[in-house]
């Protein structure tokens, strides 16, 4: 009996999740409304009447596709890039001992730390320096250093729950390190890669601050989006991509969720 009343919540606190979830979920409803609204340039509540015409209308602006496929091609270079090095730095800093480990971790997480705006203008100022033209390849930079941060949380969680026992196992029966990566480890930490890698992509996909700093003549999704509302030619249109572009980053979240919430449950966790 006790058992079962501590697991029920009070009603005023139930009452109030519902509240902070409405307050932080209701703004982006409202995207969805006016994304089907008739009237082209201010948001009336209600909306005068609702279509369909501006999807479209979006599906046939090169502006807008030309702007996804930039962002899309920015955020699985970017996630390219961040598994491969979070991954390695994720192994060296949880299989390894060595002096300045906790500092090197540390030097890891921090862009993601601090805040976007300081570290677009640090990578500005770096380009700059070093006389490094703004182009594709520095929005994918700038995009990486924070990219590699999702997925070497992802794996160093992982890294630390794997046995060494199996490693060390694995190279005792005569598997050299590709083996034992591809036969012991991956399929350990494959999950939380998988998870970290759709994190990635989703924030380098809707990534605007350090954009705005590093792309130059560039022009991403999220930044057409920012000019847009500045400058609206079509504002329903934006809302169009608005909602395609929150259902879009939905997915990826939802799967690295559900990839990740059982990973206690891997092989030679209770080793």
């Amino acid at each position: 009996m006790r058992s079962d009343r501590s697991q029920s919540a009070p009603t005023g606190l139930k009452i109030a999740a519902a509240a902070g979830l409405a307050f932080l979920h209701l703004p982006i409803l409202l995207i969805f409304v006016y994304a089907f609204t008739t009237e082209e340039k201010s948001y009336q509540w209600p909306p005068p009447g609702l279509t369909t015409q501006w999807f479209a209308v979006t599906w046939g602006r090169p502006d807008v596709w030309q702007a996804l496929g930039l962002s899309v091609q920015v955020a699985a270079i970017s996630t390219s890039i961040a598994l491969v090095l979070g991954t390695l730095c994720a192994a060296a800093v949880s299989q390894t001992r060595f002096f300045g480990r906790e500092a090197i971790s540390l030097l890891v997480i921090l862009p993601i730390a601090l805040p976007g705006i300081i570290t677009g203008i640090a990578l500005r100022s770096a380009f700059s320096l070093a006389e490094i033209p703004f182009s594709f390849w520095t929005i994918v930079l700038g995009h990486a250093t924070f990219c590699v941060v999702v997925v070497y949380n992802n794996a160093v969680a992982r890294f630390r729950r794997t046995s060494g026992s199996l490693i060390e196992a694995s190279m005792d029966l005569g598997a050299d390190g590709f083996q034992t990566f591809r036969h012991v480890i991956l399929p350990n930490i494959g999950t939380a890669l998988l998870a970290g890698g759709m994190l990635a992509f989703a924030l380098s996909f809707d990534e605007v601050i350090v954009t705005t700093f590093t792309a130059g003549q560039q022009q991403t999704l999220p930044i057409w989006m920012l000019e847009e509302l500045v400058r609206p030619r079509q504002r329903p249109v934006t809302n169009v991509v608005a909602m395609v572009v929150v259902l879009a980053t939905l997915l990826p979240i939802l799967v690295a969720y559900y990839l990740t919430r059982e990973g206690d449950q891997i092989a030679g966790a209770g080793k």
